[in-house]
């Protein structure tokens, strides 16, 4: 006869097992790892506190779980982003060690890709994720968000056209990596001519700091605004920093450091056309996970 002791050993078992996957699942649905640990651990709960005798696949009775709480929280999430001061980009994951972040490929977890998906509605946020990062069957997505499976269909077509719709074609892994090695140096020099010609004619920065940070409040645009802008606060920005080269969201990453401490998390999007997007993530909140690394 099985133990208490020994059946929460099991849970925790089968919990440990899925763990990376359901912090994947929720990861993207929120773009918030603090957000995502928060629910996997009210799972990890829920899970303790279930009639596990009566689960068939604990697997698919945890990502359900999972999902479900995922899609309540973004609801309230785009809430609280209405009070967020300045532009809003997700909190950065380190992937060093699992590029796919618990997932069968890394869909859906680029800064890029987590920005476009901010525009869907929660279940089709839920069942594009499921489907594209996690390979998930149309029918047990259709149980986990208790639809036809036809509607699920629907819900994946239309996440596909308006991500597919306004992604841009990117560079691979090896020339995102030069490009962004290269736009920190001549960020740090203050080298106009190089930061242009770094640049796609439209190119982004955008900043987050909420209100914690000297973070810009509102995107740049342009090559020649967005130079101007690196250039304007060189002298000041770089003094003292030591730079840190790893992966987030599965990409390259610059994170730089002062007397040890995590000030920001640098990374770009870039098509054949150049960098067409700077992610310049500085809110402490967001980089506090980050601290203990």
């Amino acid at each position: 006869m099985t133990t208490v002791s020994e059946d929460l050993d099991q849970a925790a078992a089968i919990f440990g097992e899925v763990r990376p996957r359901l912090f994947g699942i929720a990861y993207r649905m929120l773009g918030s790892a603090s957000e995502a640990e928060d629910i996997v651990q009210d799972v990890w709960l829920r899970w303790q506190l279930a009639d596990r005798s009566v689960v068939l696949n604990p697997a698919a009775y945890l990502a359900t779980a999972t999902t479900r709480l995922a899609i309540n929280a973004t609801q309230s999430a785009r809430v609280r982003r209405e009070s967020y001061i300045g532009p809003w980009l997700p909190e950065p994951v380190d992937t060093s060690a699992d590029p796919y972040l618990g997932a069968e490929r890394g869909e859906a977890l680029a800064f890029a890709v987590l920005l476009l998906m901010e525009r869907l509605s929660p279940n089709e946020r839920a069942a594009y994720v499921l489907r594209e990062a996690f390979d998930y069957p149309y029918s047990q997505i259709a149980d986990i968000l208790q639809l036809n499976e036809p509607a699920v269909r629907q819900l994946v077509s239309r996440a596909r056209k308006h991500v597919d719709g306004e992604r841009r074609v990117e560079v691979d892994a090896t020339e995102q990596q030069r490009l962004l090695t290269a736009f920190v140096h001549a960020a740090k020099s203050g080298d106009l001519v190089e930061l242009e010609d770094l640049f796609a004619a439209d190119v982004t920065s955008v900043s987050d700091g909420n209100g914690k940070a000297r973070a810009s409040k509102f995107p740049v645009v342009g090559s020649e605004r967005v130079a101007k802008f690196f250039r304007s606060f060189h002298t000041r920005f770089w003094v003292g920093v030591e730079i840190v080269w790893t992966q987030m969201n599965g990409q390259p990453a610059a994170v730089l450091t002062v007397d040890g401490q995590v000030r920001t998390v640098l990374t770009v999007s870039s098509s054949p056309d150049g960098i067409f997007q700077i992610n310049v993530q500085m809110n402490p909140d967001k980089l506090a996970r980050l601290q203990t690394a």
